[in-house]
């Protein structure tokens, strides 16, 4: 089990963080990258790096022959990896273990194991661990299925048995739905998985979910960690990470610790696995999953235990036995995680592509930040959105949750939209500061915040704006520099744009004249001073060409001066002019040139970032133009259909 250069196969963040143990543990790195990631951070961290194929992660990250190619070119002899990707492909971990490379991960019949909701589902009914009643048997025909669900009872859950992330997942309140939500969950499952297997579970209402992360070695040892809570999540994607779970107290903790553990011995695990359960208001939980990687997650119970996970993984792989035993683990103090994305939540979590212009990571006082940023990257639509992780400790669950949102307030990201308004509204919320959230906390508890509506800059991002800006041309009229607080400007009108609003304001040399007094006190390359109704704050900037990124805690915009430019065309809502909002894939077209469609017609559906998105007609009318094909990569903005209106919009 020897071994002494380790092949990363995975990108970002985990990349970075694998390396930064396997150096701390003496090993030589190995990255690999896709042509989109050649001067990717975890390219320039490693030891090594080679190229293994284009931007589509099908022909790279996801290319068996050629990462194994690039071990054979590299003479790495193991393999982390990581999370995603292949990280639960049994076919890629045989692959490794036949061409004689260490995988560090779990066994192949293990990983194919568990990679089956419905034989997973078996073998831990069969060790006692406590599932979900439902349905995991091997007939799958239509009758049987509604047979089952029928039995089952409602609410109702419908799982892709080889599924994750959500797809694949159902869940019916009206018996009327069952049929055509078994025909959705199977098409889906098949165009996802390559696999349309089904398993039926009765829907656990508003549980939490929480996971217990488990650790095997081969000399069978097996402990548990403590438990991560999961259960503030959209779309069935986690978004906010803690540990330990505010819902369990020491008995419970240890009830399901044992069962995690009975799971993992079950089949034989060995490395770092999460056991997921549901967890009921009433304190009954149920076997959810396994998943036979390291965790996303996984720095939240780094921090509380005190233990280097990725550390744990290479040692296991390696031979050796297991740092701890069940009673030396400990828990101490809290915990929290959040996952920044390049996503705006306030148009149903739509994926976001731009350049890195400005990264500045928060730091202080028990944060921490993974990620695998550098400024210059462009954020693309190949891979997952996540761009880093946040994540901050404290001696009390309260400690840590203030800590992280001053965390998430004082990171800075310009060039590409985030989620971070997102993250701080959930952390302030009154439901999430007591500890109270479930799996319904978004939809239910959440869903009125502002942070999911489109709203425009505050006033004080866009005086700040005008003046930055106008600072800027009286510095190319040889005014004053660097400093610069001087009133000889005069008065003049500015007009700003933001996304689809405009604003002229009137500035008078440093301030801009208005309801609210705002005045600019002092400018470096990064940051500006400015005194805003009498109360001095802090903005962040960055220009790049005509645009200006602002920032001040999670209020941030991207203004564009339009004083000189002519009035454009309409071309916003009710223009027929359908665009792409994003970069990605055109997946499906439902328009032709010359038919009749109404308002909210479905007219195309684009693939970004293992997101599926559907483009509606924003008004009656005739189509005129259908400017792409089925299979065309389009990048943001780009013209997909045009409509003529029949009430053209004035």
């Amino acid at each position: 089990m020897s071994f002494d250069k380790i092949l990363i196969a995975n990108r970002g963040e985990i990349a970075c963080r694998v390396i930064a143990s396997a150096r701390a543990l003496g090993y030589r790195t190995v990255a690999v990258y896709s042509e989109a990631d050649r001067d990717a951070r975890h390219v320039r961290l490693a030891d090594e790096a080679l190229c293994i194929g284009p931007a589509n992660a099908t022909a790279s990250y996801l290319n068996i022959d050629a990462l194994l190619d690039a071990c054979r070119r590299s003479g790495a002899d193991a393999v982390h990896p990581g999370y995603g990707f292949l990280s639960e492909n049994g076919d890629f971990a045989q692959a490794c273990e036949d061409a004689g490379l260490t995988f560090i991960g779990p066994p192949v019949a293990a990983i194919r194991l568990m990679g089956s909701k419905r034989l997973s589902k078996i073998a831990m009914e069969e060790a006692g661990v406590p599932c979900v009643p439902g349905y995991q048997g091997e007939d799958q025909s239509d009758d049987t299925l509604l047979q089952e669900a029928r039995r089952i009872g409602l609410p109702l859950m419908i799982k892709a048995s080889a599924g994750g992330g959500g797809r694949g997942m159902r869940v019916v309140t009206d018996e009327a739905e069952i049929p055509a939500q078994l025909n959705s969950a199977r098409q889906e499952a098949r165009n996802s998985f390559g696999n349309d297997e089904l398993i039926l579970e009765r829907a656990v209402s508003t549980p939490r979910h929480v996971e217990i992360q488990v650790f095997g070695d081969h000399h069978g040892n097996v402990v548990h960690l403590g438990e991560r809570d999961c259960s503030v999540q959209r779309r069935h994607q986690k978004v906010v990470e803690e540990a330990p779970s505010p819902a369990l107290d020491k008995t419970l903790r240890q009830r399901m610790g044992e069962a995690a553990v009975s799971a993992a011995r079950a089949c034989g695990y060995v490395g770092a696995g999460t056991v997921e359960f549901l967890l009921g208001a009433d304190g009954e939980f149920y076997f959810l999953e396994m998943n036979t990687r390291l965790q996303v997650e996984h720095p939240v119970t780094e921090l509380v235990t005190g233990q280097d996970l990725v550390a744990w993984q290479l040692k296991v792989a390696a031979g050796e036995a297991l740092p701890l035993t069940q009673d030396q683990v400990t828990l101490t103090g809290h915990a929290m995680e959040v996952r920044l994305y390049a996503e705006d939540p306030a148009q149903g979590y739509l994926p976001q592509t731009g350049p890195v212009r400005r990264w500045r990571p928060a730091s202080g006082e028990g944060v921490r930040v993974d990620h695998g940023l550098r400024e210059g990257d462009q954020v693309g639509s190949h891979y997952d959105p996540m761009l880093a992780k946040i994540i901050a400790y404290g001696a009390t669950r309260d400690e840590a949750r203030r800590r992280l949102l001053r965390a998430v307030e004082d990171t800075v990201l310009a060039g590409v939209n985030d989620n971070r308004a997102f993250l701080a509204a959930i952390l302030r919320h009154p439901v999430f500061a007591a500890g109270e959230a479930t799996t319904a906390f978004i939809g239910a508890d959440f869903a009125a915040d502002p942070s999911l509506t489109p709203t425009q800059p505050g006033d004080a991002l866009w005086s700040v704006a005008a003046l930055l800006f106008a600072r800027q041309q009286d510095r190319r009229r040889g005014g004053p520099g660097r400093g610069w607080q001087s009133s000889a400007l005069g008065a003049q009108p500015l007009t700003l744009g933001c996304g689809e609003y405009s604003r002229t304001l009137t500035l008078q040399g440093p301030r801009v004249v208005g309801d609210v007094p705002v005045v600019l006190e002092d400018v470096d390359d990064e940051s500006v001073i400015a005194e805003v109704d009498g109360i001095r704050r802090r903005f962040q900037w960055c220009r790049h060409g005509d645009q200006l990124w602002l920032q001040h805690g999670t209020d941030k915009a991207l203004f564009q001066d339009l004083t000189h430019q002519p009035a454009a065309g309409r071309d916003g809502p009710g223009s027929g002019r359908l665009s792409a909002p994003m970069d990605g894939a055109v997946v499906s077209l439902a328009a032709s040139v010359g038919d009749r469609v109404q308002r909210g017609q479905v007219l195309a559906v684009m693939e970004a970032m293992k997101m599926e998105h559907v483009l509606k007609a924003d008004c009656d009318g005739t189509v005129t133009e259908v400017a792409v094909a089925v299979g065309d990569q389009v990048r943001r903005q780009q013209l997909l259909v045009v409509l003529d209106p029949d009430v053209v919009p004035t």
